[in-house]
């Protein structure tokens, strides 16, 4: 997280970039199950932000922060 100023600001950078991620799994065969658990991933971060979810927000941005 560069030069991000707060906990959303990253999460949303951290979403950004799983969806960039995602793309290049979908992209190729062998690349569904990455595909599906990396929008999980995705999933489960915007779930945390919609429900204002402090604590769920700092675990989906470790998750995704894990995603290579």
């Amino acid at each position: 997280m560069a030069e991000t100023t707060n906990l959303m600001d990253g999460l949303f950078e951290q979403m950004n970039r799983a969806r960039e991620i995602k793309k290049m799994y979908d992209e190729i065969p062998q690349g569904k199950f990455g595909s599906i658990m990396i929008q999980q991933s995705i999933d489960r971060a915007e779930k945390s932000i919609k429900d204002n979810d402090v604590i769920a927000m700092l675990t989906a941005f470790k998750d995704l922060q894990e995603i290579e």
